[in-house]
């Protein structure tokens, strides 16, 4: 079972998220009103502190290992990921759940927090596949896992409930621990793309 760790590089940190993170969340959260996206699982205000002990209590059961992002130069909690369904007798893990207060999407953080997601998905934990899930509408999401190497497996028709209480298809997206490496060099080339 993966144990809470952080993880840095780049000017950011997967921190263990924890109840005290509420109020960020909160406020990274009202930059862009995030909540308001329909295809996302950002929490509405004031419920930030349920949205952690649902994602702690993954934590407790084994299936889930979520994460506060900071912005080391700031201090700042700017967003939240986390390992999700968790298997660990086919070596098999998602990454989701993962948003970003506005002024930090479109940069090097999203790329960033996945190079080191991944980097200890398969060199520390031993995944043999890493997948990702996000809404058919959510063409943003979709752009950003294609940009990372992923391949689409396919779509998962009428399969979650959205927060408006709609049904969404559910585009999956896997990596497998052979296309690493080559994942990992393009990951590596972007960031110093961006950081010229």
């Amino acid at each position: 079972m993966p144990e809470p760790v952080t993880l840095s590089g780049n000017g950011v940190s997967l921190i263990p998220l924890e109840p005290q993170h509420a109020d960020a969340l909160r406020d990274a959260a009202h930059d862009g009103d995030l909540w308001t996206l329909r295809v996302t699982s950002v929490p509405e205000p004031g419920t930030e502190g349920a949205y952690i002990e649902t994602a702690l209590r993954g934590q407790a059961d084994g299936h889930m290992l979520p994460f506060a992002v900071r912005d080391d130069l700031s201090g700042k909690v700017i967003g939240t990921t986390r390992y999700h369904d968790i298997v660990p007798a086919i070596a098999r893990l998602e990454i989701g759940h993962t948003w970003y207060a506005k002024r930090w999407q479109r940069t090097h953080v999203n790329t960033t927090c996945k190079l080191l997601l991944l980097r200890h998905a398969f060199e520390t934990l031993g995944a043999s596949i890493v997948g990702w899930r996000t809404d058919n509408y959510n063409f943003a999401s979709q752009r950003a896992i294609e940009r990372l190497g992923a391949r689409r497996d396919g779509v998962l028709r009428h399969h979650a409930l959205r927060r408006d209480g709609s049904v969404r298809d559910t585009v999956a997206y896997s990596l497998l621990a052979g296309e690493w490496k080559e994942v990992e060099k393009h990951l590596e080339y972007q960031l110093t793309r961006h950081a010229h």
